[in-house]
């Protein structure tokens, strides 16, 4: 039986509201002193909490005291219920919001924090916040007594229409899933297709990959295509990897004395050179008698697939100069032309036809002795 309102309901409605926002005030300076402590430790999970417990706790309070000044005042019943349900539904959007955006930022530092590159895989994060947000949805739906039922029937029918509709976007979605599920493919990973494009992953959500190519452009390729190509991964089963350069010297070179200098200069850009393998071991290997010198390959250390260009650069320079110092020379390729008389024939005009000369290749009546002294100045020249 619904009686009348007094004063004393007033004040005490209105002491329970003022206790409500003074605790949520309360609370929310407590957590953001805390916030400042996390902010100090290493692990950023921890700031994450405290953000989403900043967010909730004093919403719940402030739900709290209007719940009790409600209970303090002379509500109908209808009221009364429609006022408890209004506070629920508030109350769990509050939380349901705070732990999808809590979920989403842990998955996102964790994938931060074990990539090379910077780069979150989303498609993990979007999926888990869209089924979190519906899951909240549908407790609100339950909360205020609608039936859940037949909305998770008609969502069932419709699905599969969906699915036939968007096959490739449903086939792209779950290859990106396998992708970061088998971890052959991570953010942060340098990889080569075979179809030419490389550069590292950026990110993989629900539909494509991004990669950044080393001229900072962005590559971007459909789950689908990358789980169906060949593809080489720079960065496993581990991030440092060797490189070969193909050198040659002359064939009067001292080879100990080039494989020693060789590995000094190779130690010595290992030691210096940002991005190299200090405790690489030089290797040297001869394997070639070519046409001018004997070719060899020096095998170098890298930490990471981009520095092995600066790496390169310098070791090349340093071998040049110390090559020069020590008096070992680099051929250039050399070929043997060989003139045989009688092989040219000049055609002559002769009364308005022409005729084949069957010579040395000059004009008829001209000097043969040219010709003849050019080829003998040609065979001292090749001796």
């Amino acid at each position: 039986m619904k009686r009348d309102l007094t004063v004393d309901d007033l004040v005490v409605a209105g002491i329970a509201l003022a206790v409500g926002l003074l605790a949520a005030f309360l609370l929310r300076m407590l957590l953001r002193w805390l916030g400042r402590h996390a902010d100090r430790t290493r692990w950023s999970g921890d700031d994450v909490i405290v953000d989403a417990v900043r967010t909730v706790v004093p919403w719940s309070a402030f739900t709290g005291g209007v719940a009790v000044a409600a209970a303090a005042l002379p509500l109908t019943r209808t009221v009364g219920h429609n006022v408890n349900q209004t506070l629920t539904v508030l109350l769990i959007g509050v939380t349901t919001l705070t732990v999808a955006r809590v979920v989403a930022r842990l998955m996102s530092a964790v994938t931060q924090s074990r990539s090379a590159v910077a780069g979150s895989a989303t498609i993990f994060v979007n999926i888990i916040r869209a089924v979190i947000l519906a899951l909240g949805f549908l407790v609100v739906l339950q909360t205020l007594g609608v039936s859940i039922a037949p909305m998770l029937t008609a969502l069932g029918v419709g699905g599969l229409a969906v699915a036939l509709a968007l096959q490739d976007t449903l086939a792209n979605l779950f290859a990106g899933i396998h992708i970061l599920a088998s971890k052959t493919v991570q953010p942060g990973d340098y990889i080569k297709l075979s179809s030419g494009e490389e550069g590292y992953v950026v990110d993989i959500n629900w539909r494509q990959t991004t990669i950044r190519q080393l001229s900072n452009n962005l590559v971007i390729i459909p789950n689908g295509q990358l789980a169906g190509t060949n593809m080489t991964n720079f960065n496993r089963p581990e991030q440092m990897l060797t490189i070969l350069v193909q050198v040659g010297v002359a064939y009067d070179s001292d080879l100990e004395q080039v494989e020693r200098v060789t590995c000094e200069v190779v130690a010595e850009v290992m030691t210096e050179i940002t991005g190299a393998v200090p405790e690489h071991e030089p290797l040297v290997r001869f394997h070639t008698f070519g046409d001018s010198r004997i070719g060899f390959t020096v095998i170098l250390g890298v930490g990471e697939f981009s520095d092995q260009f600066r790496i390169k650069h310098e070791f090349i320079k340093r071998l040049h100069k110390r090559y020069r110092s020590e008096g070992i020379s680099i051929p250039a390729p050399a070929r043997t032309v060989a003139l045989q008389q009688g092989a040219v024939v000049i055609p002559q005009q002769r009364g308005g036809r022409t005729e084949p000369d069957l010579g040395l290749g000059v004009e008829q009546g001209g000097p043969a002795s040219t010709l003849l002294d050019r080829l003998d100045q040609l065979n001292k020249l090749d001796r």
